[in-house]
């Protein structure tokens, strides 16, 4: 098995873990959002529930952390990857707000004399690879 192949299945496993924790995060954070505009509508007392809205602070709050330690886990992987010589690997939708022209998705613009990428899998990463 070659070590590109395994940065690839490594980079793609990376990537779903960073968006299930930002979906997680976006889900629980909406459900805060709702907590008290539901005790509002339904006419209680701002008792009423707080244990829930506690509980769900403190998931916001899990998240955010476990968001801190996949960032910590990408940056690690990343400076391994530099070593052996993968530095340009990425799997996923890459592109961030500004980015012009857009890297991910449908091509890839080759940056300094490149050569293309053979996959969709080897698109440049130098400007994210501490995202």
């Amino acid at each position: 098995m070659s070590r590109l192949f395994v940065g690839e299945a490594l980079a793609a496993r990376l990537y779903a873990a960073e968006a299930a924790i930002d979906q997680a995060l976006i889900e629980t954070a909406t459900l805060a959002a709702a907590l008290p505009v539901a005790r509002s509508d339904a006419w209680l007392s701002a008792i009423t529930g707080q244990s829930a809205v506690d509980g769900t602070a403190a998931a916001i709050a899990a998240l955010a952390r476990a968001r801190a330690d996949i960032v910590r886990t990408h940056r690690s992987l990343t400076a391994i990857a530099r070593k052996i010589g993968l530095e340009t690997l990425a799997v996923g939708p890459l592109d961030k707000p500004g980015d012009t022209p857009p890297i991910g998705g449908g091509g890839v613009t080759p940056q300094h004399g490149e050569q293309n990428p053979t996959s969709s899998a080897q698109l440049v990463l130098r400007k994210y690879s501490l995202l």
